[in-house]
């Protein structure tokens, strides 16, 4: 594949090593103060960037028109500009809060767990999560992932950052250089459920966005990663 970055921080460093092992061209790379090559030869564009500039890389690729696979969270408020425009430029974007095959496996797992759970009050659900200092949205965006799953099982009408009356409490920390954790508890006055993703690296993350990328090839639409995986 021909490869455009969009974003060359942790993440788009990690995707760029693993393309080049593989045998990928990376022909483009953009970064907060840097460009380089040629965006229009690309095949495919990968967006890791931050919430402020990823509404304008996705759009200067579905512009250009190459498929774009997006993994920036904290941007989502114009998900619904984003659909507009892919349909009106038959665009293509992969769309996925973490593209982690592990974690989207763990999003299935969730969802089954949440309808186990409905027909038990007793338990109380919360979530926490942990991530590098570093990243700039808390909650992180598969932490929401996860909340939105839940709680059409759940009797709170929401989630909330921490403690709130008819709420899914979220947990967000920020600690070291923690790749991501995430957990999910169930808790009665007897026992406790959990399930729990620890990332170990970033690798996962990149691995399933060059997943995406090489799938998004010759599609057109808004798709997630359980399109890729084919665990809709």
């Amino acid at each position: 594949m021909k490869i455009a970055l969009l974003g060359i921080g942790k993440m788009g460093q990690t995707i760029e090593r693993l393309a080049l092992e593989k045998g990928d061209e990376v022909v483009y790379k953009q970064g907060a103060a840097h460009k380089s090559g040629d965006l229009s030869s690309a095949e495919v564009a990968i967006e890791f960037s931050s919430p402020e500039a990823a509404f304008s890389n996705i759009e200067q690729a579905i512009e250009t028109g190459i498929p774009v696979v997006s993994g920036t969270t904290g941007w989502l408020d114009r998900y619904q500009e984003m659909l507009k425009l892919c349909e009106a430029r038959n665009g293509t974007l992969v769309y996925a809060s973490n593209f982690s095959v592990g974690v989207n496996l763990f999003f299935a797992l969730n969802r089954k767990l949440g309808q186990l759970m409905q027909g038990h009050p007793e338990y109380k659900a919360s979530m926490e999560e942990v991530h590098h200092t570093q990243k700039l949205d808390a909650p992180s965006g598969t932490a929401i992932s996860l909340a939105e799953d839940l709680l059409p099982y759940l009797p709170e009408d929401g989630w909330a950052l921490g403690e709130a009356d008819h709420k899914l409490a979220i947990d967000a920390q920020r600690e070291g250089d923690v790749k991501g954790t995430h957990k999910i508890a169930f808790v009665s006055a007897v026992d406790s459920i959990s399930i729990e993703h620890r990332a170990h690296t970033r690798e996962g993350f990149a691995q399933g966005a060059l997943l995406a990328a090489g799938w998004a090839l010759n599609k057109k639409g808004v798709y997630s990663m359980a399109d890729v995986l084919g665990i809709k």
